[in-house]
């Protein structure tokens, strides 16, 4: 019988070492770059083929490898060790480079990068969540999903840079410092990558500092599918972004163009792109047979531009370097040994431990009344009477911006505008373009951009103008802002409260983009607080607990705020001004805490938003029948505040849940499951809006739950 042939790991190891071997006796450079710079790339080299070893012995659990791409660790040479990095997966040269630059050795980025593949509760990045490149003492912060999604946190931080030096907030980062954010070809088409760049581009036309050097690593493959010739360099170039090329065989070239963009980008403050071409070997990932899509030929050209041994023949000393790349493959079969024992993660609750972290939030710095009237020219809103759910918004912004000297303000239409309702009216008048600004149209953006202040030590709250604008950006939120504590262990967090306004019930206004009751994809974020306040009184105490929470915690948090009930004023009669209440500055509501109102003993409705004021005017209607109903705002969508839920649910046996959302994937579903988990055994109902689109006016009434509909169930439920 033919024996079958080595692994692919094992042929491309039998290459270099022949190629290794093959290069003249030439006096081994003493210089101690050239040293480091050999064992980052041989190093990345072995550890690709080492993972796929691993996996085939049942070890390891990552294979997306940078076989190819290890001359990335020249752009690490030509930063420093503080520029802040935000890595692809092929960034095995650029991490151990940046290792051995730090002062480390050999053995600490080896063992590091072998703790991640095996899921070890030690390893440095993750704590055995993810195999990721991250190390805080080495500005290396992990990166999960990096098809494009990073990249507008990347800018984010650029421009964070910059705005913490012109407000003189202290950063992690040095003031001169770059953001380098590395990606592949294919990537470059993901509209993440776009934005990104458009958003860069951009900022720099209009002369705001943003020092971000793109990397896009171009192998020319995605996965399988080609990239057309020429195709980067075309897409790579936008205005505004200076554009740099280099070949990742050709060292020289490489080192000297990776210094002129790094460069560029510290000295200029303006974003560059260094287009690097590159070449993969060992496939897409251990899973991955390469030798299905493509030709042979394609192959064996790919191997002419080996970069491992591009650095070998400019060495020379071709048996020292042989020693030397199988000193490094032993050693680190030696630590995998070692760390193939290592601990995982052994429960729920270790593995969730970074999401949610509850402490004892402090409340920023007393800001004195005397302060307090100047900033709000004169009267303090305490003393300005009752007020609507929108002026208790811009009160509370207004306050917490005078006591929180790192909070910022920002998104589509919130500066001299004040926002499409008013509710940022007078910010930038208070506290200046510099902490509260406009953005270009783009909710990738708006959220990248809290994202890149939050790592940088401010506090970003960013507006999504209308909750149906949200979804072009989930992924920022669940992706990037919600994951980066859990894939880094709590090293490294996104304090960030995202103000949303929507929900629907805007009459005569909007249509689908404007009244908007898809909540759901929130809700299903891990980690994520969702606050919906309803009432004027709950808007400060419920934004302020997002605050407090966001620099305890780096806690992000979504406050959604009901559109329909922004202005309103009344509630059960024309010129009551039920709907109106005292401003109280400084209070606080606990995070998943709800609120109850009334004390009837006959029913419980649980709702939340729209739901309050409609259920509080159903309640009044059923007290003239006799009938005697409390409601329960939630305030909390995530986590939904199930002991009060619970505790009312008992108080009269009987539950209604009043819910805005659809019927199907709605909040109610959640609030049902929560009462039969928690062993409630007395009757549960539901109103809901029915599963669909919400219509132009007057339309709009057939589908959204209503308050006939809301009656006729309680009435209906306790008819049971």
């Amino acid at each position: 019988m033919t024996a079958a042939p080595p692994p692919p790991h094992d042929l491309l190891d039998e290459r270099v070492r022949d190629g290794l071997a093959g290069i003249g006796r030439g006096a081994f450079q003493a210089d101690p770059f050239a040293w480091q710079m050999f064992d980052a790339m041989a190093g990345s080299r072995l550890l690709d083929i080492w993972a796929r070893r691993l996996r085939e012995r049942g070890l390891g659990y990552y294979t997306i490898g940078s076989a190819g791409h290890e001359s990335n660790a020249f752009v690490a040479a030509a930063l420093r060790v503080d520029d802040p990095a935000l890595l692809h997966y092929r960034s095995g040269g650029f991490f151990l480079y940046r290792s051995l630059q730090a002062g480390r050795a050999l053995h600490d980025g080896l063992r590091a990068v072998l703790l991640g593949m095996l899921a070890a509760v030690e390893d440095p990045a993750s704590g055995g969540r993810h195999k990721v490149w991250g190390d805080a003492s080495l500005a290396v912060i992990p990166q999960t999903s990096t098809i494009a999604s990073h990249l507008p946190r990347a800018v984010g931080l650029a421009f964070a840079l910059g705005r913490a030096a012109r407000l003189r907030h202290p950063a992690p980062w040095p003031a001169d410092a770059v953001v380098v954010c590395s990606f592949g070809d294919a990537s470059l088409n993901h509209s993440t990558a776009a934005g990104a760049l458009n958003a860069a581009g951009y900022t720099a036309t209009q002369g705001l500092p943003l020092p971000v050097l793109f990397v896009c690593e171009d192998n020319g493959l995605g996965i399988s599918v080609p990239t057309p010739a020429g195709w980067v360099a075309q897409a790579a170039q936008r205005p505004g972004i200076a554009y740099f090329a280099a070949e990742g065989d050709d060292l020289a070239g490489l080192a000297v163009t990776a210094c002129d963009a790094v460069e560029h980008v510290r000295t200029r403050r303006a974003p560059a792109v260094l287009h690097l071409r590159t070449v993969r070997y060992l496939a897409h990932a251990g899973s991955d047979v390469e030798t299905a899509y493509r030709a042979p030929a394609d192959l064996a050209a790919d191997a002419a531009h080996d970069p491992l041994l591009a650095l070998a023949a400019a060495l020379g000393n071709g048996p020292a370097l042989l020693a030397r790349y199988d000193a490094i493959s032993r050693r680190i079969e030696t630590i995998a040994e070692e760390v193939a024992t290592a601990r995982t993660l052994g429960s729920a609750e270790e593995v969730v431990a970074p999401l949610a972290p509850r402490t004892a939030a402090r409340p920023p710095a007393h800001v004195a009344d005397e302060a307090r009237r100047e900033v709000f020219g004169g009267k303090l809103p305490e003393e300005a009477g009752a007020f609507t759910l929108a002026q208790s918004i811009n009160s509370t912004l207004i306050d917490e911006m005078a006591a929180r000297p790192g909070m910022l303000v920002f998104g589509e239409d919130v500066a001299r505008k004040g926002g499409v309702y008013g509710i940022t009216r007078g910010l930038q008048q208070r506290f200046r373009a510099t902490r509260v600004f406009d953005t270009l149209l783009d909710e990738q953006t708006i959220l990248g951009l809290g994202l890149g202040l939050g790592l940088c030590g401010m506090l970003p709250v960013p507006e999504i103008q209308y909750l149906a604008y949200l979804h072009n950006a989930e992924d920022q939120l669940r992706g990037e802002a919600a994951s980066l504590r859990f894939f880094s262990h709590g090293t490294y967090t996104n304090p960030m409260v995202v103000r949303v306004a929507g929900l629907a019930y805007q009459r005569g206004f909007g249509g689908h983009f404007h009244n908007d009751n898809a909540v759901a994809v929130l809700r299903d974020i891990p980690g994520l607080v969702v606050a919906v306040p309803a009432r004027p009184e709950d808007a400060g105490p419920l934004l302020r607990a997002c605050l407090d929470a966001a620099e305890a915690d780096g806690q992000v948090s979504v406050f959604l705020e009901p559109i329909a009930l922004y202005h309103e004023r009344d509630l059960y009669q024309p010129g009551d001004r039920g709907w109106t209440a005292d401003y109280v500055p400084g209070a606080r509501a606990a995070i998943g805490s709800a609120r109850v109102h009334g004390d009837g003993a006959d029913l419980t409705i649980a709702t939340f938003g729209n739901g309050v004021r409609m259920s509080l005017r159903v309640a009044d209607r059923l007290a003239a029948q006799g009938i005697a109903a409390r409601v329960l705002d939630l305030r909390w969508l995530a986590p939904l505040p199930v002991d009060d839920l619970m505790r009312e649910a008992a108080a009269t046996g009987a539950v209604l849940v009043a819910d805005e959302t659809r019927r199907s994937a709605g909040v109610g579903e959640g609030i049902v499951t929560a009462l039969v988990e928690g062993g409630f055994r007395g009757r549960i109902g539901r109103a809901a809006s029915v599963d669909s689109f919400v219509p132009l006016g007057a339309a709009a009434g057939h589908v959204l739950l209503g308050e006939d509909q809301i009656e006729a169930a309680a009435r209906e439920l306790l008819a049971r």
